[in-house]
């Protein structure tokens, strides 16, 4: 039998219009806006759906949205494959808290709280410090860490084979990335993010983050939840905690995830959110297993269709 992932999407991802068509005509998905409004006091959805742009990119705005549409999208997955089973799931970032509250480990209303004063604090910081992020394109691990030692930057994301983010001091980011390509790589380029995240720059939000995490009961996870800051599953609520406060200041370890899962036998995996940044990096790790992916009305329809007709017998969908 297979054994299914769910992956949910991190900053980044974000795009004006994001969860429109999947709360188009759903009951469902009003329910989960409605309450998101509840809890935050704005109008998060309306933000999603007609922007501006610039006021959903900020950090404070964009996590919570994302983890909005993520969520959204798992319920209209639910809704429409009832019995969909799922036996681990994972989390760029911030979505490792659409993770956790998709394992039980955290209310929906504690978690999009939290996540938008996680973006709060990080805005905060980044507005703090000069700082920024790059991505380095065909380098391997151990000469990207290399550069990042020499320039006095960090190595911030490892998602997938080739494709590592740097993040750091603006000056040093500008010198590894002369290094970076100096040193063979094909690409090395800044990101359009606000600050250094996942860098010792976002030191001040993890203090904050960690104090407002101790006011949230946190439970044990349902089914397997990957860390990012591990590569491998969540323990005791305690150890959760204390894993997504260093997340903050230390790299996400997405490769590594996704190659725990491999070995542990999961052959399908279902991203949940806007774009498909995640699904693009499994194909780098591993092209031979399922992905599929629910963004907008046209993929949550192909999606349900490709887990109705595995569970009848019939030939699913690679995407």
């Amino acid at each position: 039998m297979s054994k299914t992932a769910l992956l949910f999407a991190g900053q980044g991802a974000q795009s004006v219009g994001m969860g429109c068509s999947l709360s188009r005509d759903s009951a469902v998905a009003r329910v989960w806006f409605e309450r998101a409004h509840a809890a935050l006091g704005y109008d998060l959805a309306r933000l999603c759906f007609d922007g501006p742009e610039g006021e959903l990119a900020k950090t404070e705005n964009a996590q919570p949205g994302i983890f909005l549409v993520g969520w959204v999208a798992f319920q209209r997955l639910r809704e429409r494959v009832p019995g969909l089973a799922f036996q681990a799931a994972a989390g760029l970032s911030l979505g490792e808290f659409t993770a956790l509250a998709a394992a039980g480990v955290l209310t929906f209303e504690d978690a999009i709280r939290m996540v938008r004063q996680r973006g709060r604090f990080m805005q905060e910081a980044c507005e703090a410090t000069r700082g920024g992020m790059a991505a380095i394109i065909g380098l391997d691990e151990p000469a990207t860490r290399a550069v990042c030692a020499e320039a006095g930057v960090e190595l911030a994301n490892l998602n997938c084979p080739g494709q590592l983010v740097i993040s750091g001091p603006a000056a040093g980011l500008a010198r590894a990335c002369e290094l970076a390509k100096a040193r063979g790589a094909r690409k090395a380029l800044p990101l359009a993010v606000a600050g250094a995240f996942h860098s010792r720059l976002m030191a001040s939000a993890r203090a904050k983050l960690e104090a407002a995490l101790a006011e949230v009961p946190i439970g044990l996870p349902a089914v397997l939840v990957i860390a990012n800051v591990t590569g491998r599953p969540h323990g005791a609520p305690s150890d959760i905690h204390r894993r997504l406060v260093e997340q903050v200041t230390s790299p996400v370890r997405w490769e590594a995830s996704m190659r725990h899962l491999l070995g542990e036998g999961y052959t399908r995996f279902i991203e949940l959110g806007p774009g498909k940044t995640l699904s693009g990096f499994m194909k780098r790790i591993d092209p031979g297993v399922q992905i599929l992916n629910v963004a907008d009305a046209e993929s949550l329809d192909a999606t349900a269709k490709a887990l109705t007709d595995g569970a009848t017998g019939q030939p699913g969908t690679r995407g």
